[in-house]
């Protein structure tokens, strides 16, 4: 059952900033509105996976009228956003050619992934978008 998590857009000079009050390192942004609300839920679920996987737990997502306005922080916007909670992991052999699983290694340790973590966010987002498209 998908989870809410509240966030708060700020605006700055190159865009919109989203921060998650319950989850102080899942940050994101986006030169729009709506672009930063799409990351942040991107953004979330990267957070939330790699989260379990690591065997930390998830923090509950706090009321959105609950969230204490920080005088420093000029706000844009508050939003809910979306997550899926991890289901039961299944260990799965796929073959890649070396070269490729070389630059998803690389990739995966650059932007603070595992492999399993970083394969599965992107399969999730290619199903997110062609659902969109549809």
């Amino acid at each position: 059952m998908a989870r809410y998590y509240p966030a708060i857009v700020e605006q700055g000079p190159g865009g919109f900033c989203v921060f998650l009050p319950n989850l102080p390192s899942c940050t994101s942004a986006g030169p729009t509105l709506q672009e930063a609300a799409v990351s942040a839920e991107e953004a979330l679920q990267a957070h939330v996976d790699l989260t379990a996987e690591q065997g930390e737990p998830i923090p509950a997502p706090s009321a959105l009228d609950r969230i204490v306005a920080d005088p420093d922080v000029i706000e844009a916007a508050r939003i809910l956003v979306r997550t899926e909670p991890p289901g039961q992991a299944v260990r799965v052999n796929i073959t890649l050619p070396a070269e490729l699983l070389a630059a998803v290694d690389r990739y995966a340790t650059r932007e603070g992934f595992t492999r399993s973590g970083l394969l599965a966010q992107v399969v999730r987002e290619r199903v997110r978008r062609e659902r969109e498209a549809a």
